[in-house]
């Protein structure tokens, strides 16, 4: 075996290993909903591994885990010990897992168009919030201009 077979070798498992490293991701949604289908199948290409809870009353589970009315989305995502509330984008998700900050999770409001799973827009414009344990919420991430 040659240095450069070697070389592409060890980067072929690097990145397999690093693929392989992405949690498991927990999707409660609404049965008929597509596009909480969308953003789950985008998890999954991502390589998270994604487990889908389908389910007619998502309220129980929202209030458990203290999501304000006005911050609620269509979905909610658990993945190691934080909520992802409606249509986050992967860099956000990505950026708390790495950064692990005191928060309860990440939450879009809504269902804004040309968000993950609502058309993915390039030039669509939202603010990912963190939501405290206490329901304040701050931005965590601005999407869009």
């Amino acid at each position: 075996m040659n240095r450069r077979t070697l070389l592409l070798l060890m980067m072929t498992a690097a990145t397999g290993a690093h693929a392989a490293a992405k949690p498991a991701v927990e999707v409660h949604k609404n049965p008929w909903c597509g596009c909480c289908g969308a953003w789950a199948s985008a998890l999954r290409q991502a390589g998270y591994k994604v487990t889908l809870k389908d389910g007619d009353d998502l309220l129980p589970l929202k209030k458990s885990l203290g999501i304000p009315d006005d911050l609620q989305g269509c979905h909610t995502a658990l993945v190691e010990g934080y909520f992802v509330e409606g249509h986050v984008p992967l860099d956000a998700i990505a950026r708390l897992l790495a950064e692990r900050p005191a928060i309860a999770g990440l939450a879009v409001p809504g269902m804004p168009k040309g968000s993950l799973g609502m058309g993915n827009d390039p030039k669509a414009s939202y603010d990912v919030l963190a939501l405290s344990v206490d329901g304040s919420s701050t931005v965590f991430q601005h999407v869009g201009k």
